[in-house]
């Protein structure tokens, strides 16, 4: 077993392109490998702004030789009336390197047919590397990608150098004019000269010699490593510690080579500030980390990771501190002024901002926000309505503020605090930062009922407008994040466990249109059907199975709190033996009735003693169901149900329900209608049976 070293020496890319360029050329290259028919140990991925590179251990040296075997024509066509071998069948074996006589005749399935057997001879995986390591180069796709000079290939930043080792030995390739090597460089500055190394280790000692850092994993230990020291070392407060926030942690790590913090100060005053607004400026702009103290307020301390080691900390503190501090000078500018007008006065001057080219601006957004919202708290809660009405007209106004126009990513923040500052009441205050929550899958959801709704009826409202304007995703196209809208929806509505018609939202949401777009009731079931697929989409993937989701949402999908609950009883009584005799037994009951609506039955034409146990049966376990269904307790209710099972089996095994009698077969077929009726109140459970007989 051998070893593969293999390192792309690049101009440094944005730190966000590393990681996921790691992880597809190491998925590729086992893709590849796989695909060769080459064994391989372990693939292990490295990276830094300027190289990727992958460390391959326990490749097979070679492949092993196989025997392939192809179908050709079939005898018939093989062969003519004497039994000599068609032209066809020359010219098959031609394509396979064949002699005819080498043809065998196998009998398959369809018949019996004509087969080459071709013994190829495996490869040494040397020759077949230079091929394979190229098209990782080429194939590997980027965000943005750019090309330079004369040539063909896109890259994210060009490519400098290429090192290709197989088990010591230079792997030849040459890609537009750049020959593959066996030297590495190290850090820019501190070390830049090229090394030769001669497998993975000799790699990884020689760029930890140069100060290069080379594994992402150890880079980011060490970046917190540093960020803690220069906090301990430089703040002078005890107790001080920084955030070392997830995203800024990841994006500082591919940012650096040989990672050396310092910690700088910035004055007092900036603390006025929004705490959002401070750590934005900080963590988006500057790539700083904030420090907090031991009450998790901040302070007025920040710390930055550079690329060098660093001789004279207070220096390169202070330059870190000009820049910081220029700012949030601005930043302290644009609060003061923006507290100068109530967020209430901006609402008319939304008329600016065009929210959609053929759905208006954000002003009338906001108005039918504010009527959609005030809608929503009557079906959900009634006394919320006002707040929930106010919230949703100030909802939009802080985009007009000079703080959000600097700062995008704290719309809502600063509409929170604007409006306390204003004298808001604090619950809708809440809820014009809140109404933007979740911010992506999996993410923070309000934590008030009324932020909720007025974050309901935003995504009801683009949704609808842009179904209604025929801007539906499509493929991979979304332009205006339906997706992400409908996904938002769901957990909202799931997390707070607030229970609404989305049917009549969503015609509430399309009536604040009238006028902008036609009332089409087709728009009403497109927009249901689509927040259908993406919840049923987010319950498989959960890991339930796809038959027993669908069982729920197929028969109402108007609630998808209700859905949910439903869907927890099938899952919690499913794996019973009863239930799946049942599901059998409906599944039956549902080929039979068709299209059977009427369930009024005749007890003076039940004649066969099964079908008077089946109705007795029915109206016993009738009265104990359904109060259960209507309070929504499904489980109990499921269990109830079971009860049935036994009288169901007599009547199919004693009754036969197409009777020539029309008023027996019609009364029968009521019979079970009835009787899938009150089944169907949870689901549609001969899905959960779908091939068992």
């Amino acid at each position: 077993m051998s070893e593969l070293l293999f390192e792309i020496g690049i101009e440094e890319i944005p730190a966000g392109y590393i990681q996921p360029a790691l992880d597809t050329l190491a998925a590729e290259a086992g893709r590849k490998l796989r695909g060769l028919e080459l064994a391989f140990g372990s693939i292990r991925s490295f990276g830094t702004p300027r190289r990727l590179t992958l460390a391959i251990t326990g490749l097979q040296s070679r492949q092993a030789d196989r025997r392939q075997e192809h179908i050709g024509p079939s005898k018939q066509a093989g062969f003519d009336a004497n039994g000599n071998l068609t032209k066809a069948a020359e010219g098959f074996a031609r394509s396979r390197g064949l002699e005819p006589g080498q043809l065998q005749v196998v009998t398959t399935p369809k018949g019996e047919y004509l087969m080459a057997v071709e013994d190829v001879k495996g490869q040494e995986t040397a020759v077949l590397l230079p091929v394979l390591l190229e098209s990782l180069i080429r194939e590997l796709v980027f965000p943005k990608s750019m090309r330079w000079a004369s040539t063909s290939l896109a890259f994210a930043r060009p490519i400098q150098w290429l090192l290709a080792l197989y088990d010591g030995a230079v792997v030849p390739m040459t890609i537009e004019g750049l020959t593959s090597g066996r030297s590495t460089r190290g850090h820019r500055f501190m070390a830049p000269e090229a090394v030769e190394v001669d497998g993975i280790d000799s790699y990884l000692d020689a760029l930890t010699d140069r100060f290069v850092i080379v594994d992402p994993a150890e880079r980011r230990a060490k970046v917190v490593e540093e960020v803690r020291r220069a906090v301990s070392e430089g703040a002078g407060i005890a107790g001080a510690h920084p955030v070392l926030h997830e995203g800024l942690l990841e994006t500082v790590t591919n940012l650096v080579e040989s990672p050396c913090a310092v910690c700088g100060r910035f004055d007092r005053k900036f603390l006025q500030l929004p705490e959002e607004a401070l750590v934005t400026s900080m963590r988006e702009h500057q790539k700083y980390f904030p420090v907090v103290g031991t009450d998790g307020r901040l302070l007025p301390l920040f710390v930055a990771v550079n690329n060098t080691r660093i001789a004279d900390q207070a220096l390169a503190a202070s330059g870190h501190e000009r820049v910081l501090r220029a700012r949030l000078e601005d930043g302290l500018f644009f609060f003061n002024e923006d507290r100068k007008r109530p967020l209430a006065d901006r609402c008319q001057e939304l008329h600016g901002i065009v929210f959609q080219n053929k759905l208006g601006t954000m002003q009338a957004k906001s108005e039918r926000l504010a009527g959609l919202a005030g809608l929503l708290a009557d079906q959900v809660a009634p006394g919320l309505r006002d707040d929930a009405i106010r919230a949703a007209n100030l909802a939009k106004a802080d985009l007009l503020t000079t703080m959000v126009g600097e700062f995008p990513s704290l719309q809502g923040i600063m509409g929170r605090v604007y409006g306390l500052h204003d004298g808001e009441r604090p619950e809708v205050a809440q809820a014009i930062e809140e109404h933007y929550l979740p911010i992506r899958a999996g993410g923070e959801l309000p934590q008030s009922l009324l932020g909720a709704l007025v974050g309901i009826a935003d995504r009801l409202d683009t949704l609808v407008g842009c179904f209604a304007i025929g801007e539906k995703p499509t493929g991979n196209k979304d332009a205006f994040g339906l997706r992400r809208q409908a996904i938002g929806l769901i957990s909202l509505l799931r997390g707070l466990h607030i229970s609404l018609s989305l049917k009549t939202a969503v015609a509430a949401a399309l009536a604040g249109y009238a006028g902008v777009v036609e009332q089409k009731t087709a728009v009403v079931d497109e927009v249901v059907h689509f927040i259908r697929l993406r919840f049923e989409n987010e319950q498989i993937a959960a890991g339930l199975p796809q038959e027993l989701v669908e069982a729920a949402t197929s028969v109402d999908f108007d609630d998808p709190v209700d859905c949910l609950e439903r869907i927890e009883a099938l899952n919690q009584i499913r794996g019973q033996e009863s239930f799946a005799v049942l599901a059998g037994s409906f599944k039956r009951i549902r080929n039979i009735i068709k299209d059977n609506r009427t369930i009024a039955i005749d007890e003076a034409l039940l004649t066969e003693p099964a079908e008077k146990e089946l109705f007795a049966a029915l109206a016993a376990v009738r009265a104990t169901a359904l109060p259960l269904l209507d309070n929504r307790a499904y489980q109990p209710a499921l269990l109830a149900l079971l009860e049935i099972k036994s009288p169901v089996d007599r009547f199919f095994d004693e009754v036969m329900v197409m009777a020539e009698d029309a008023a027996l077969r019609q009364n029968r077929l009521n019979l079970l209608t009835a009787l899938g009726e009150l089944i169907l109140r949870v689901g549609d459970i001969s899905r959960m049976h779908a091939g068992k007989e």
